[in-house]
């Protein structure tokens, strides 16, 4: 694909749009975009409806600036559909509800199944969807981590997710190790804010045959960095370690081949941008390659029973093969309402045509930002300057931009949420922007770019 620049300055000169800054352009490229006609299978906040919003500085009747979906996915139009057809059941037929459709609340979890199976790249078998994410990467780890005096370490970059890093953490104890000794956070160079593939190589050929386990982000909710998951799996599995990964970031933002990258393990949650709703039912992948293994630790419950004698309640466990033996208890069928929606809007698409929207979209939003507000810009319009933690090459990254700014973030956050803007803040000094290749648009992304010029000259004002 061409680079979004090209793209953007082919689209301005054939509509002869001269100032590659104007809404104008965003418009226009509003007006090419082929999946434009997504935004309408969700609802969209209003700058009404939103908290804290000086209705001095915005109409409230338009649509918020919204730019979160790295940490809430908006509400997919059909998710009432769904749930109400369940209520009705529940309030028509009570427990016979279980086995009757829509939706069989017994067997419900694995009508999503299909649907995730194609956004991570699976096989049939290795995709389940059950609890929260960090369920399940216990469930993973106790399975898949076997330490011995000679290969106990747990390898994961140095800012994880703090869920990520207590599980680990736990895990270890739990064996019997101390974290001290078999917890290795990879630090990114001095001066860099992201890790380098081929450091994370080098590590692994080092000290991969006292590693029993990676279990890195597929994306990193910090940074935004999009790691090469293929080269660090293939690494990892020369050494001897069992490869598992994150996808909280990833599932539904970027394509994904789990099973051609031969990964191990992976577990995901799906209220980001797969739009389940908050705490949503999580997704785990386990390779076929493991379909059959009986000899972990897992922990074990009725619906890891295979379903053809589960009910003949004889407690002699049938273990289901593949990801549905790692199922614990039943599925919540609420909970699974917002899986088949969303589901539903991605049957309209393909995640490579999301893919290809989400590298303009991010590339727009970019270009924008260095224009006015790049440390070393000619064309800066204010004092304060922000910089992209981000890696630059599209390539590595997925929606999300992460920001740092010369001056106080928290201010910086404040004066966006006052203007309407749903973005959000993370420790010690990074606002997150993600516009998102489902439902945003580039006119969301000039926007928000207006609405960061009048705060950041709001803080320079002192006002």
């Amino acid at each position: 694909m061409a680079s979004a620049f090209n793209i953007i300055t082919q689209v301005a000169a054939k509509s002869n749009i001269t100032d590659l800054t104007s809404f104008e352009l965003a418009k226009t490229l509003d007006e090419n975009d082929e999946l434009k006609h997504l935004r309408d299978e969700f609802f969209f906040p209003k700058m009404k409806t939103l908290p804290h919003v000086d209705f001095s500085l915005v109409d409230e009747n338009s649509d918020a600036i919204y730019m979160c979906g790295n940490s809430l996915g908006l509400q997919p139009k059909g998710v009432k559909k769904y749930i109400d057809e369940q209520l009705e059941k529940w309030a028509n037929m009570g427990v016979f509800g279980h086995m009757q459709e829509p939706l069989p609340w017994a067997l419900c979890d694995e009508y999503a199944v299909d649907g995730y199976s194609k956004l991570v790249g699976a096989e049939k078998g290795e995709v389940v969807m059950m609890n929260g994410l960090t369920i399940n990467l216990h469930l993973m780890m106790i399975s898949f981590y076997h330490p011995t005096p000679e290969r106990h370490k747990i390898l994961l970059e140095s800012k994880a997710f703090p869920s990520d890093h207590y599980a680990v953490e736990s895990q270890i104890k739990l064996r019997g190790f101390n974290v001290e000794d078999s917890m290795v956070c990879l630090e990114p160079r001095s001066g860099e804010t992201c890790l380098r593939t081929e450091d994370i190589v080098d590590y692994l050929k080092k000290e991969g045959k006292s590693i029993a386990m990676v279990m890195f982000s597929g994306l990193q909710y910090y940074t935004g960095q999009l790691y090469d998951m293929k080269t660090v799996t293939e690494e990892a599995q020369r050494q001897g370690c069992i490869v598992g990964w994150d996808l909280a970031h990833a599932v539904g933002n970027v394509p994904l081949k789990l099973h051609e990258w031969n990964v191990d393990f992976a577990c995901w949650c799906t209220y980001k941008y797969t739009c389940s709703s908050a705490g949503g039912m999580a997704g785990a992948f386990v390779h076929s390659k493991h379909a059959t293994r009986k000899d972990d630790d897992r922990l074990l419950g009725w619906w890891s029973h295979k379903f053809g004698s589960r009910f003949v309640m004889d407690n002699k466990l049938d273990l289901e093969e593949g990801a549905f033996g790692y199922r614990v208890s039943n599925p919540p069928i609420l909970l699974v309402c917002p899986l088949m929606a969303i589901l539903d809007v991605y049957k309209k698409t393909t995640m490579e045509a999301l893919r290809e929207k989400s590298l303009l979209l991010t590339g727009y939003l970019e270009y924008l930002l260095e224009y006015y507000f790049g440390r070393d810009s000619a064309t800066r319009t204010t004092k304060a300057f922000c910089d992209l933690l981000t890696p630059k090459n599209p390539a590595e990254r997925g929606c999300q931009l992460s920001l740092h700014f010369s001056v106080d973030m928290g201010t910086v956050f404040q004066e966006l949420v006052k203007r309407g803007v749903a973005c959000d803040k993370r420790l010690p000094d990074v606002i997150r922007i993600a516009p998102v290749h489902l439902y945003n648009n580039f006119s969301d992304v000039h926007r928000f770019i207006a609405a960061l010029q009048a705060s950041l000259k709001v803080i320079e004002n002192g006002n």
